[in-house]
């Protein structure tokens, strides 16, 4: 299953499209029964209690006031609160005097409203381009104290339905427990602040399907998306099958990171694992003896697909046995100090962006942006743009770790991934998902589907332990691997099946 996210241009244009081709105010019209129907679900019924109609001066506030009406008509107490603007549009101006003609009640300010039992946010849409201030504002704050759903039209507003991030370097936007979003999805719903602001999202595309001329540049990561590479195992097989992988870490103090992404890739079913020990190390993983400790000096990584980073370390020798498996051939994952060493070095960079072989890179936003020579706050503020351009720059397939993973591959097309939760920050997940792309990649897969179905699995490893009770305060990378490894099995038996 496809589940394509669109731009604010693209919408615009399809918008346009289907405006074209409709009545006049046909499309608010709707957008307004779609969400009066959604909201009617999410409430389970038609309530006793008020429902709160926040509707803003733009078009994103004519579906608000169309919703407002609907729900009135059908019986609801609603109370609209309306910030009107300059001269509203024509399809807008119909929705207020419908809203006006209702039942609803209009009231001044958000105080005259007493034990809602739902909000609904027609403030603005995607549209917004300066920070919220004054009343609304207000009215954004006032929302973050309820305890009801806040159902959100289009998309919360404050919110950059492009990059997920609050409008703004000081802005603020609703925290929605649900998001009903028109005429396609939008990729700002699903990374970055968006995760905490949007709430459960629901798609409505008000009956455009055929005017999605414009081919979508992002997604929603899924299994669809990789369930070609899904197959059961051939009985006539062995552990040569299913590849070697070679974890480039573990130096002095920093053993368990390179342990951790041998876990990793052993539970998610590599032929054979090892760890190439930049320092003498434990020489055994007393809970997984069949782990293969190694000293990297003389490792023989020809052959193997390389997790590069993991407990690495920035010494002169970790500098050099980098360097040797970026000149070497193969699939290769860089992670962790790994990615900080080339972000310093520009020869080690262009040289890995040269590599022979499939790569995949799997940095957390600091790295990213010390690899593009900007900020953090830089990186999280346009996501998708920032992995897609490191994308490019290195000639790889790039995991951006974060709330909505951000998957981007060379040619700018993205994936964003919903799996996970809160319980995988914490120190040694990120050498888990370097572990796992690994072995994938040993497998034989692309870098493209090996990135999309790690992180994928990875992200739903952590809900299954949180579904059962562990964490997600407390959760620990090493209880992932074999949540990972049940994942796997279960996609491959459903692959099976289909």
């Amino acid at each position: 299953m496809d589940n394509p996210l669109y731009s604010v241009a693209q919408i615009r244009a399809i918008e346009q499209a289907a405006q074209s081709q409709l009545p006049p105010g046909m499309l608010m019209r709707r957008a307004g029964e779609a969400a009066s129907t959604y909201a009617l679900e999410v409430l389970g019924g038609l309530p006793t209690g008020r429902i709160l109609v926040l509707a803003g001066p733009g078009n994103n506030g004519g579906d608000a006031l169309e919703v407002a009406a609907n729900l009135a008509n059908l019986g609801a107490n609603v109370d609209v609160v309306h910030l009107a603007g300059a001269a509203p549009s024509p399809e807008t101006g119909h929705a207020l005097a419908r809203a006006q003609a209702s039942r609803a009640r209009f009231v001044s300010d958000v105080a005259d409203c007493d034990g809602c039992c739902l909000v609904v946010d027609g403030l603005f849409g995607i549209g917004l381009a300066r920070p919220l201030a004054g009343q609304a504002r207000a009215f954004v704050e006032w929302t973050h104290g309820m305890a009801c759903p806040v159902l959100a039209l289009d998309v919360p507003s404050g919110l950059d339905a492009d990059t997920g991030s609050v409008v703004g370097p000081d802005g603020a936007a609703v925290r929605a427990t649900h998001t009903i979003t028109f005429l396609g999805d939008k990729p700002g719903l699903h990374t970055g602040d968006g995760c905490d602001h949007a709430g459960r999202v629901h798609v409505n595309r008000l009956g455009t399907h055929g005017l999605h001329t414009e081919a979508a540049h992002a997604r929603l990561n899924a299994p669809a998306l990789f369930a070609g590479c899904l197959a059961p195992r051939r009985n006539n097989s062995h552990k040569g099958t299913y590849g070697d992988v070679a974890v480039l870490g573990g130096a002095r103090g920093m053993a368990g990171a390179g342990i951790l992404a041998a876990r990793a890739a052993l539970y998610a079913g590599a032929g054979r694992v090892f760890v190439a020990a930049v320092d003498p190390g434990p020489g055994l993983d007393p809970l997984q003896p069949e782990i293969m400790f190694r000293d990297a000096a003389g490792f023989v990584f020809d052959g193997r697909t390389v997790v590069a980073g993991p407990g690495m370390g920035d010494s002169a020798g970790a500098t050099h046995l980098l360097s040797k498996v970026i000149d070497g051939t193969g699939p290769l994952v860089v992670d962790a100090d790994a990615l900080n060493l080339c972000a310093a070095s520009p020869d080690l960079a262009a040289r890995l962006a040269a590599h022979d072989g499939e790569v995949v890179i799997t940095p957390h936003p600091l790295e990213a942006a010390r690899l593009l020579g900007v900020t953090a706050a830089i990186v999280q503020a346009d996501r998708l743009e920032n992995a897609r351009e490191l994308a490019q720059r290195l000639d790889a397939v790039v995991v951006l770790k974060g709330a909505g993973s951000v998957i981007a591959r060379p040619d700018g097309d993205v994936a964003l991934n919903a799996t996970g939760n809160p319980g995988l920050a914490t120190g040694g997940t990120g050498d888990v998902l370097a572990g796992l792309v690994g072995t994938l990649l040993g497998q034989g897969w692309s870098a493209w589907e090996a990135a999309l179905a790690a992180t994928w699995l990875h992200g739903a490893a952590a809900d299954r332990l949180v579904a059962g009770g562990a964490g997600p305060i407390g959760l620990t990378a090493g209880e992932l691997p074999r949540a990972i490894r049940a994942e796997l099995n279960a996609l491959v038996a459903d692959a099976a099946l289909a």
